[in-house]
Order: structure tokens, then sequence, then C-alpha cells
């Protein structure tokens, strides 16, 4: 027992994140971020935009998604940093819109990004060039003109270079983004600035350009992996693996496989391989593509740089019975496409069936094996957020 004692010790000695000899700064900054996988607004969603935008006489030219996406409001809002995953171009306000493969999306989904309470938004993936260099500029346009940062694609070689930095509580905190390339709608050679490739030389410039232009702390959003696998991909892992040792990169947040992976700690570094969808509604709901989760990280100075803990909120996509004409819901079925703040929906359940708490109790506990799959709540110590906290 001794021998096995000591052995433990060792073990978490070995495996500590924190530098020794690292403290909490007395009278330090902090800040907190909110992050969330994939935004992807299927067909789907803007038929439920249009109905909702009928009851609520808001929105924009029809379509009103603030319904679709109140159920998170509460933890985005609270967090000094939120950042999301714009995956698509958009479109104008009237369209035409289109789905999957080639997606052109509604620009209102913006500004409900901006209410809900996102910052910046990450613009690189397999989907930026799905229209071209036109849909890029007009998604960015009208990013701006709703007030949503965003990084990952540009307008112009010289925007290319610029490097979004935002002051969060006095902490000058730099988001970049890289992708792997759609090979439907790969970017012509001669636009090759407008799009963030993956690739770790890549990423090491663009950090060294945030150092130099001032970031305290730097945030790396990665469309990678493999769609519809709970595991990170090898090639996940091995660039997890190069990115946590040769760059500075204090966080990683990864998306595109639209279904939740691990949360670990890789060389001291926080990495969410996937977070899943933010909101999606595909063709053939998988059950879990309707699952995702918001990573809440909570940076404090410390003498040495900086700590960082982690949290996690689950969220799920409720997706209504597809009906016949004529034909009626069951009692207590869902109705609308919504966004849910899972533990909010369990610990409120007010008039929800047995059936929708079942529902979001396995959404809760599928979510937590997946985010925990590599270790994280042992040493690592991610935990659930509670918004008490």
């Amino acid at each position: 027992m001794a021998v096995l004692g000591a052995l433990a010790g060792l073990v978490a000695a070995c495996t500590s994140s924190e530098p020794s000899g690292t403290q909490v700064k007395p009278g330090g900054r902090s800040f907190t971020v909110a992050a969330a996988g994939d935004v992807l607004i299927h067909p789907e969603l803007v038929d439920q935009a249009a109905k909702d935008a009928e009851r609520t006489g808001e929105g924009q030219a029809g379509l009103d998604f603030g319904p679709l996406m109140a159920g998170v409001k509460p933890v985005i809002s609270k967090a000094d940093l939120a950042i999301c995953h714009m995956e698509t171009p958009v479109g104008t306000p009237k369209g035409p819109f289109e789905g999957y493969p080639e997606f052109l999306v509604p620009p209102q989904i913006l500004t409900t990004l901006k209410d809900v309470g996102y910052d910046t938004c990450s613009t690189a993936s397999n989907h930026t060039f799905d229209h071209g260099l036109k849909a890029v500029k007009r998604t960015l346009d009208a990013m701006d003109k709703v007030g949503l940062g965003h990084t990952g694609s540009a307008r112009t070689p010289k925007e290319a270079e610029q490097i979004n930095i935002r002051d969060v509580n006095g902490v000058k905190v730099a988001h970049l983004a890289f992708s792997w390339e759609s090979f439907l709608n790969p970017t012509p050679e001669k636009q090759q600035w407008a799009f963030n490739r993956l690739s770790t030389d890549e990423i090491k410039k663009a950090e060294a350009r945030a150092r130099k232009k001032g970031a305290e702390v730097v945030i790396l959003s990665v469309h990678w992996g493999l769609e519809h696998y709970n595991e990170p991909s090898v090639p996940q892992l091995e660039l997890a693996e190069r990115i946590t040792e040769e760059t500075g990169v204090d966080l990683v947040i990864g998306h595109h496989a639209h279904v939740v992976q691990p949360i670990q700690k890789v060389n001291g570094t926080w990495i969410a391989y996937s977070l899943g969808n933010q909101v999606a509604r595909h063709s053939s709901p998988t059950g879990l593509t309707e699952e995702g989760a918001i990573g809440w990280f909570e940076f404090k100075e410390t003498t040495d740089g900086w700590k960082v803990d982690a949290r996690y909120r689950t969220t799920l996509v409720d997706i209504p019975p597809e009906l016949e004409a004529g034909e009626k819901a069951p009692k207590g079925a869902v109705v609308d496409h919504r966004l849910v703040d899972v533990q909010d929906a369990l610990d409120h359940p007010g008039e929800l069936s047995e059936e929708r708490i079942a529902r979001y109790r396995l959404a809760a506990d599928r979510t937590r094996g997946f985010l925990y799959n590599r270790g994280a709540p042992g040493g690592d110590g991610l935990e659930p957020l509670s918004l008490g906290k």
C-alpha cells in the first residue's frame, strides 16, 4: 500500500498541469471565455425563423432567429469574451438561401448571435468559400455591421495580415482561426490570402504577429477532425501535440465534427477537440448532432503566466417531429426548433413531459461521457458550469 501510494503521488506530480511554484497573482487580472461549436443554419432553421417572425413581429425581412437561440443567452452573455464559429457564408436578407453542400444562409443569424452575447467568431471552415470571395466579403461586411468580431478569412491581403485583438478586462486577447480546406470549393490560387489553412507553421507565424502587437493571451479556433466521430482523429491528436509543444497558444477551441469530443489538457494547455454543434438541424438527425457543449474557461493571472480552469455547459437542439398533413403532435412533444440549456431545463422542468426530461438527461450524461473520455475529470479538473458560481 505504501508503494502504491508513493507511485500515485509520483504520477500526480508528473502529470500536474501547473508549473511548480506558479501562484495566482494577488490582485492579478482575470477574465472568462465562453466558446461553442458550429453555427450551421440548415433550411429547417430558416423555416423556423420565418414562423417565429410571424409570432414575434420582430427580426428582419421576415426572419427572427431570436427565439431559436434564446436558451443560451444567460450563459453566453455572462462571459467576458464569447466566441462562436460561423460555419458558412451569408447571403442577402431576403435570400435566396441554400443548404448543404454549398451553404448560403440568412445574415439575420448574425444579429441574433450578437444579441445572445457573442463578441467575435471564427470564420475559417471548409464552407468559407462555398460561394467565392464575393460571399466572404459579404459575410465579413455583415459581421462588421452588427458589431461581431471575426478571424479566419479576409477581404483583402492587407486584412489577412491583421490580428483580431480585443481588450478583455484589461487583458489583450488575440483570437486566431484556421481550417482544413474544402475539396469541393477550394480557394483559387490568386486568392489564397483570403482563407487561413490549417498548418503548424502558419499558426506559429500568426501567433508571433499577435504577440508582437501586444497580445498577452492567444486563443486558437481550429476546424479539424472527422465528422460524426466522438473521438479525435490521429491527425487531431498529433496537431494538438505540435501546437502545445511548439507554440505559446493558451487555449484551443475545436469544431467541425458536429458531435462532442473530449476536452483535455495537452502539455498544460486546454484542448477542446470539438464542442459539437452550437445550433444545427441536419437532414438526418442522429441525436448526437443535436447535442453540444459550451466551453467555459476562466483565466487568472499568475506569477508565471496564466492559470486556466475549464468548465462546460451541455446544450441540445430540440427538433419537433415530422408530421403528415393534418396530423397532430403527441401531447408533450417538441413544437419548435429550440436551442436548450440542458442543465437549466433539468433544474426547472416545469410541465415538461417525462419523455422530454429523459431526453435532456441523456444529453447531459452522454455529453459528460464524451467530454471526459480522455481523462479530464482527473488531474485536469474539468467540471460542469454552475451559473451560480
